[in-house]
């Protein structure tokens, strides 16, 4: 049986990180991508295994994306499901008050670098007739007075819809994983109710093991207290 060939963005900490050491157990060959690549080397260490490519990528660079499609397909030779995780948090002050260097950052990560992640890796995909995940969040599902990330999570919820209608009829999945608080670096104070990392990670392995013939299009993970 060949190892599946999984690339996850934003791989450094939290759910990527966790999704990793999931990964790793199903057997899966990964490549780890992030702006941190001292993090990314420790986890690759902490992994023991030579099936992982650590790769310095920022998000919002179209020549970091190509170059760490690259690397992964000279490294492994395909790409079996892409893991588009990264993201950044928003800042207090909602719309009238935010500070709009943060919106910035965040919009950009958000929404443009998870179009480059699937710009540039379609190509293999289609090769490999593979997974595409998002990490939207429950955020993206409802109202938030303010909340610009709750936007840019709107249209994460929109890319996954519009790339499965893109998509149709050439034998690529899309999910979509919708976590709702959990408890991660994405927080300064842990959230009194959250959800570990690794419950989400453990949705991530169930939509990528099932058969190729099931598509789980949405997953929708909160905390049980959660309401909205």
């Amino acid at each position: 049986m060949r190892h599946r060939v999984l690339l996850i963005t934003g791989a450094s900490s939290g759910i990527g990180a966790a999704t990793a050491r999931a990964a790793v157990k199903d057997g899966f060959q990964l490549v780890l991508a992030a702006r941190s690549v001292d993090k990314l080397q420790n986890l690759a260490q902490e992994l023991g295994t030579e099936n992982v490519l650590t790769v310095g990528c920022d998000v919002t660079s179209m020549d970091d994306q190509q170059s760490m499609v690259d690397q992964a397909l000279e490294r492994f030779g395909r790409l079996d499901a892409v893991f588009a995780n990264a993201g950044r948090g928003g800042s207090p002050g909602g719309f009238s008050g935010a500070d709009h260097h943060a919106w910035h950052d965040m919009i950009l990560t958000n929404i443009y670098g998870v179009g480059l992640t699937l710009q540039t890796t379609l190509p293999a995909l289609r090769k490999s007739r593979g997974h595409v995940l998002l990490t939207g969040s429950a955020a993206g599902r409802a109202t938030i007075p303010g909340s610009m990330y709750s936007a840019t999570k709107w249209a994460v919820s929109g890319i996954g819809y519009n790339l499965r209608e893109e998509l149709r009829g050439s034998g690529i999945r899309v999910t979509l994983i919708e976590p709702g608080m959990v408890d991660t670096p994405f927080f300064d104070e842990p959230p009194t109710h959250a959800l570990e990392d690794r419950d989400i990670a453990n949705a991530v392995m169930y939509a990528v093991n099932q058969p190729e013939h099931v598509d789980v299009n949405e997953i929708l993970v909160r905390p049980t207290p959660q309401t909205e």
